[in-house]
């Protein structure tokens, strides 16, 4: 009995290289999963690193201004400066193996199934680090003493079960960023679908009678608070019930502490830096040694604290 002839559908017109096809469909998919799931890259200041392993954010502090009397030397104000280093992280992978007998079994493809969950372990990995980040920086003096106040931590008891009362503490947040100088435009709002749907449910949020066109209830949706947009992250719902204060081997900057009590974060661009070495990069190989496909997905980046000042957390205890 004579073997098989399978026919490859990563063939190009069944020659050369069995993932020619595969590839640009893959990738095509890891980048469009990553984008849609992905929420927190869009909401800080990113630099492009080409080399080195850290770089410098500069921060800088505020001036004054005086009436100046006649004939008197204008010399100038001294402006405090600052800086916070970032580390890239090592590389942050994700990847599949599929054996070449496993995959002529088949009578799906699981190749488009794998790309979303490569795209999205990366997605999740990424949004944890920021969010993390977030609730540290509310923790965090300002970076020039003197100048403004630093982060902002709410202790709100019931902040997770009375909206109104989440909903007051997120107005004293935004006040605090007021007071800080904090830009008005680029801020967000992040919390759990659990927070989220539960201030869909607050009438002063989406009836027409308080705002226009703010909310919907019919489709669960709240559009921003004091002018702040509510982002609904499933990433929070990990992030703060995280009580652990071990870091990760191949992380260099710090992401880790005891967030279990916190429900939501309220942030301005400003606040977290990312550094970006390499962005996402796909790659399907065929190992003949094992005779399978090796699917893998990665990106090298670091996060860390700006301007603690530019962030507030709530937090039931």
């Amino acid at each position: 009995m004579s073997n098989a002839t399978p026919s490859r559908l990563g063939q190009a017109l069944a020659t050369g290289d069995a993932n020619a096809l595969f590839l640009k469909k893959f990738s095509g998919e890891i980048l469009s999963v990553f984008q849609r799931e992905n929420m927190m890259l869009n909401m800080v200041q990113k630099r492009t690193l080409t080399q080195g392993k850290s770089a410098s954010f500069p921060v800088t502090g505020k001036t004054t201004s005086s009436y100046h009397t006649i004939g008197n030397e204008i010399t100038g104000d001294a402006i405090k400066h600052q800086e916070k280093i970032i580390n890239l992280d090592d590389i942050l992978l994700s990847s599949a193996f599929i054996g070449e007998i496993d995959e002529l079994k088949l009578h799906y493809s699981v190749r488009n199934i794998y790309a979303s969950e490569l795209a999205r372990a990366l997605s999740t990995r990424v949004d944890k680090h920021l969010l993390s980040l977030s609730v540290l920086a509310s923790q965090g003096s300002a970076n020039i003493s003197g100048d403004t106040a630093g982060g902002l931590e709410i202790t709100d008891a019931d902040c997770d079960t009375n909206m109104d009362s989440m909903i007051a503490s997120i107005f004293e947040g935004i006040q605090r960023l007021d007071e800080n100088d904090v830009p008005s435009t680029d801020r967000v709002i992040v919390v759990s679908p659990d927070i989220y749907y539960k201030l869909a449910n607050v009438d002063k949020l989406v009836s027409r009678d308080f705002s226009d066109n703010n909310g919907d209830f019919g489709k669960g949706s709240v559009v921003a608070i004091g002018g702040v947009p509510v982002i609904k992250s499933n990433t929070a719902v990990d992030t703060f019930s995280d009580q652990s204060g071990d870091s990760t081997t191949g992380q260099n900057n710090t992401y880790t502490g005891d967030f279990q009590y916190h429900k939501a974060v309220l942030f301005h661009k400003s606040a977290l830096g990312c550094l970006m070495a390499k962005n996402l990069v796909t790659e399907v190989t065929y190992d003949p040694r094992r005779l399978g496909t090796l699917m893998t997905c990665r990106m090298v980046m670091g996060a860390g604290i700006l301007r603690p000042e530019s962030a507030v957390s709530i937090k039931t205890q």
